[in-house]
């Protein structure tokens, strides 16, 4: 699935990245617990989170993560805008909540990273 896939799927807006958005995904990882994603060791996984602070971009540039998308209208600061672009990583936010959204890609064929 590609990431302008996803945006239609969910509804969302992209924030950042926009030129990356035939990249292909093919794992999606939900969560808002920063420690949770660094135990990841998987590539092409979609954050799906609703912290929208500094640190989920920090993690996603640790954890090798190219693409997040901020659940319930989250919308990232400026500094993390720049941040992500810095290391060349997509945000892309949703009205809809992490239970939807995690549906909504999961039936669409997205698969669970675990």
């Amino acid at each position: 699935m590609t990431l302008r896939e996803i945006v239609t799927i969910v509804q969302g807006i992209v924030i950042c990245g926009e030129e990356n958005l035939n990249r292909a995904v093919h794992l999606g990882f939900a969560s808002d617990l920063m420690s949770d994603v660094l135990t990841l060791l998987a590539d092409d996984i979609l954050l799906v989170t609703g912290l929208s602070n500094i640190q989920s971009i920090r993690t996603a540039e640790m954890a090798d993560i190219l693409q997040i998308l901020f659940v319930r209208n989250k919308r990232p600061s400026k500094e993390m805008i720049e941040l992500a672009q810095e290391h060349g990583i997509t945000l892309i936010s949703t009205p809809f909540s992490m239970f939807r959204t995690s549906g909504l890609l999961y039936s669409n064929g997205l698969k669970p990273v675990y």
